[in-house]
């Protein structure tokens, strides 16, 4: 069986979809080995000798835009192509299109929302959310364009799609709602914090300058949150309940991630506060790379992050790996993610709630080391082994 997959979002600075992929892909590199490599995976990599059996035949063809990137997992399954255009579109409703058909791969697998128009072959489809769908409102559209095409091609990938696969049963339940497909189409395969985010500072919860993390300018305890900044995620109601913390405290907010508010309101309250607090209280940076995202969670007091709508929530899930206290929100896949490992908000828009549950955890040491175990023991529940696994079975199994 030969498995086409759209693989552009591994390149640049990678996000959900691009590390969701990475993942994926790193699981599916240990399935091409001798018997005695075989053995060696069982016992480091929790790989069982059937999910190796199945493998027998399976060929992947990794179709890259751009640039292929250094760190995309080797093995004898992959083949990697490059189509050397700049235009996302173009790249993927032409080049990725023309190139599947001409290697005529069984399966063309589209991790990230959107699938080629005109693509006749079989499509398996990743919707991790339908937020732009169910909440538009919450998004700053660059164009009319922009928003009318997200929307209409991801709908009719949807439709095209033999499967689409969901991080959560909530996205399920989400696609079935507003795209209208038929519900044995829909594959939930949830997914895990990296193993590399597995971090552990020598004082969590204090700042560890021999990691450089002065480089964000944190001078002592710190909160944390990352990820896109959109209004469903409300953080002017964050900042406003921890600019009442930050007056009784030395604690600093470190917000990582691209504002995409309207006129980036969240780096203007960020700079208002600041001048009102007198101190650089609230901390922003655009992007956090790997290597620093596991220090900055391993190195919090705690990590917030609440919204509206989610369609899997990865990063409470990735806090809680590196050993870091949880406040996250009360609904959507928030919860089924966090299960009782986190400390709950059920109003988002309360900033008073939200100022309790901060406080609360600045104080409270016992509920800190609660929160803490009982998050390592809820990581244990997600592993890209599992999603990896439950992916391909079900690729393989398309006919």
């Amino acid at each position: 069986m030969l498995i086409g997959i759209d693989a552009h979002n591994l390149e640049g600075e990678r996000t959900g979809a691009g590390r969701y992929l990475f993942n994926l892909l790193k699981e599916w590199s240990f399935l091409c080995h001798s018997e005695a490599e075989g053995r060696r995976i069982l016992e480091n990599e929790n790989i069982s000798f059937a999910s190796l059996k199945m493998t027998e035949g399976v060929k992947f063809i990794l179709y890259f835009k751009d640039e292929i990137p250094s760190d995309v997992p080797k093995s004898e399954l992959f083949e990697c192509k490059l189509l050397k255009t700049r235009s996302t579109a173009k790249f993927t409703h032409w080049n990725l299109a023309l190139s599947a058909a001409k290697d005529k791969v069984d399966i063309l697998f589209c991790p990230a929302y959107v699938a080629p128009l005109f693509y006749q072959g079989k499509i398996a489809l990743t919707l991790h959310d339908i937020s732009y769908e169910a909440r538009p409102e919450d998004f700053n559209w660059p164009s009319v364009t922009d928003k009318i095409l997200l929307k209409w091609t991801s709908r009719q990938a949807a439709k095209k799609a033999v499967m689409i696969f969901t991080p959560s049963e909530f996205s399920r339940q989400e696609v079935i709602k507003y795209y209208g497909v038929a519900p044995d189409k829909i594959i939930v395969t949830p997914l895990a914090a990296d193993d590399n985010l597995q971090y552990h500072s020598p004082d969590n919860g204090t700042v560890d300058t021999s990691k450089k993390l002065d480089k964000f300018g944190i001078t002592g305890k710190f909160i944390f949150y990352v990820g896109s900044i959109f209004s469903r995620r409300h953080l002017p109601e964050v900042i406003a309940a921890f600019e009442r913390l930050a007056k009784e405290s030395d604690y600093q907010l470190l917000l990582g991630g691209k504002d995409y508010t309207d006129n980036k309101s969240v780096d203007k309250l960020a700079k208002e506060i600041n001048t009102r607090l007198s101190r650089e209280a609230i901390l922003r940076v655009d992007f956090i790379g790997n290597d620093e995202l596991k220090l900055l969670y391993s190195a919090c007091a705690f990590f917030i992050w609440l919204s509206d709508y989610e369609g899997f929530g990865l990063p409470p899930l990735e806090a809680m790996s590196s050993g870091a206290p949880v406040i996250t929100t009360d609904g959507s896949s928030l919860s089924e993610v966090a299960g009782e490992a986190a400390l709950f908000i059920r109003d988002n828009s309360d900033i008073e709630e939200i100022y309790r549950a901060m406080h609360k955890l600045a104080r409270d040491g016992i509920l800190r080391e609660e929160l803490i175990a009982r998050g390592r023991e809820q990581v244990s529940k997600f592993s890209w082994q599992d999603c990896a696994r439950k992916t391909l079975d079900a690729l393989i199994a398309i006919k």
